[in-house]
């Protein structure tokens, strides 16, 4: 299975993450609007990589023939699920650049306990979960 496009999709959050981080340090107030705006942008392409692999992705290693490999996907989707919830309540809190300045401190707490571990679950994807899949 050729998952290149869900690594290039990786990439492309990571870096929304490093943009997120760089406004953060430059001043959340001053720079509410790009935050808000890079929200929007990840939130988009976090949607469309989550569905792709709910749609085509986890399918497939269903129907694998290794069930190793059937049970890693099925454990990969159930821990995405409580990961994409946060990720979301995150995205609709601060997707506005009114909200982001109202509440700076309370944006930066939050970003950096969803976005840490939206992080560390791609950095999994990336280190064993697709070497895994590329393996079969």
């Amino acid at each position: 299975m050729n998952i290149d496009k869900f690594k290039h999709q990786h990439t492309q959050i990571f870096d929304c993450i490093n943009t997120l981080r760089q406004h953060s340090l430059s001043g959340i107030i001053e720079n509410a609007r790009d935050i808000a705006r890079t929200v929007v942008s990840m939130s988009s392409m976090i949607k469309l990589h989550l569905s792709v692999e709910d749609k085509v992705l986890y399918p497939a290693l269903r129907s694998s023939k290794s069930e190793t490999i059937a049970r890693l996907g099925n454990q990969y989707q159930e821990d995405m699920k409580a990961i994409a919830q946060s990720y979301e309540e995150f995205a609709r809190k601060w997707n506005t650049a009114t909200n982001v300045a109202k509440d700076p401190e309370g944006f930066r707490t939050e970003a950096n306990t969803v976005l840490k571990r939206l992080h560390t679950r791609i950095r999994q994807e990336d280190q064993n979960f697709y070497p895994a899949i590329e393996a079969i």
